[in-house]
């Protein structure tokens, strides 16, 4: 069972291709509202994998090298590939688009500010604002999936619209955060 946790990990990666596959049509310009409920359920799933592989890890005590390498890297994959097929398919559009830029640009720098501080052998753990920031990304995300399955229910939307400019406030927040410590490792 040491295995599960990081199996979990890589079964979200893989599933990344299917989840914009189902999208897509959508991004075509198809009416597609049984691609969005499909996605809706497998982002669900992959959010509880998320969840049950750190848990797995850490209950087991099998915290491997490789999850703690792979987990935030699934993350990342599945919130860019999902921001940029929902800015994509116009169910983040307009200024909308600002708090999905934001979002994906802090996840960029700070992958590339913990592979420079890692290399220093400094370690910059999760902040608690850092989990409420990862929150409210999954739940704008998953509104904004699921509204485009149910557009007849427009609060879905409006939830995930406003839950994605509060996951962008959050993203800066925390983003300038880690920040403000890799600075203090850099060469003036």
């Amino acid at each position: 069972m040491q295995w599960l946790p990081n199996l979990l990990t890589l079964s979200r990666i893989f599933a990344v291709p299917l989840l914009v596959a189902l999208l897509w049509p959508a991004e075509q310009g198809h009416e597609w509202r049984i691609g969005y409920l499909i996605a809706f359920g497998l982002y669900c799933l992959m959010g509880i994998t998320d969840y049950f592989d750190g848990y797995l890890a850490r209950a087991q005590g099998t915290v491997s090298k490789m999850g703690i390498f792979l987990d935030p890297i699934a993350d990342k994959i599945m919130v860019g590939a999902v921001v940029l097929m929902l800015c994509s398919t116009r169910d983040i559009y307009d200024w909308h688009i600002i708090a999905a830029l934001v979002i994906l640009l802090r996840e960029i720098a700070v992958s590339g500010l913990r592979e420079f501080l890692a290399g220093l052998r400094v370690s910059v753990p999760v902040s608690r604002l850092a989990k409420w920031k990862t929150t409210c990304q999954l739940v704008a995300l998953g509104a904004l999936i699921l509204g485009g399955g149910v557009p007849y229910w427009p609060f879905v939307h409006i939830v995930g619209v406003v839950t994605l400019w509060l996951a962008a406030i959050l993203t800066a927040i925390t983003g300038w955060d880690y920040l403000r410590v890799g600075l203090k490792h850099m060469d003036a």
